[in-house]
C-alpha cells in the first residue's frame, strides 16, 4: 500500500492507503474523497481535475497525453501541475504526495 494525500476544499488533509494500480480517482471514491469523475475515468470530462502540491513529483510522472490535455483545458481553477486523477496511477514513486482538490469544477458534456 502506498500512503496518498488529499488536500480538501476546505484545507483538510486527509491521508489514506492506496494500493498500486489503482487510478487516484478509483483511490478517491474509495476513501470517500469528493472528487467527482463524473464520466467515471473515461476522459469525457475534468471533473477529477487534481493539482499536485510537489512539482517534482508532476514532472516524475508519465506525460498527459492529448485527450487528457483537451479535457483540462476546460477545468476549472488549471495550474501546471494539474493533472486528471483519472489518469494517474498509484505507483511507490507516489508515496506522500498531496493531492490538492481544487475548490470548484466544472461539468461541460
Amino acid at each position: 500500500m502506498v500512503k496518498i494525500h488529499f488536500r480538501l476544499p476546505n484545507g483538510e488533509l486527509k491521508t489514506v492507503e492506496a494500493q498500486e494500480g489503482l487510478s487516484v480517482l478509483e483511490v478517491a471514491h474509495q476513501n470517500h474523497i469528493p472528487l467527482e469523475g463524473a464520466c467515471e475515468g473515461s476522459l469525457a470530462c475534468s471533473t477529477c481535475h487534481v493539482i499536485l502540491e510537489d512539482e517534482s513529483v508532476y514532472n516524475s510522472l508519465p506525460s498527459a497525453k492529448e485527450d487528457e490535455e483537451d479535457m483540462l483545458d476546460l477545468a476549472f481553477g488549471l495550474t501546471k501541475t494539474s493533472r486528471l486523477g483519472c489518469q494517474i496511477l498509484v505507483t511507490k514513486n507516489l508515496e506522500g504526495t498531496v493531492f490538492i482538490i481544487p475548490q470548484e469544477n466544472r461539468n461541460i458534456s
